[in-house]
């Protein structure tokens, strides 16, 4: 029993690596080029670049009302 099981196991292996052989890959350095690129064409949005209005930010502390 242990051998037929370690064969199917080694077969899953293969099967896998074959799958992930066959995997189109991008080279790290235009990845890298695409990322920045895409943080360029991105940072008059991101409002950790270009700071958030009082008005619009949902994590402004609350107004609290107080009746004296």
């Amino acid at each position: 029993m242990s051998g037929s099981s370690s064969v199917v196991a080694m077969k899953k292996v293969v099967q896998q690596l074959r799958l992930e052989a066959g995997m189109h890959r991008v080279k790290v350095s235009q990845a890298a080029a695409d990322l920045q690129q895409f943080c360029l064409h991105h940072a008059q949005q991101d409002p950790l670049l270009t700071g958030m209005s009082s008005t619009n930010n949902p994590f402004r502390p609350q107004k609290v009302c107080s009746f004296l």
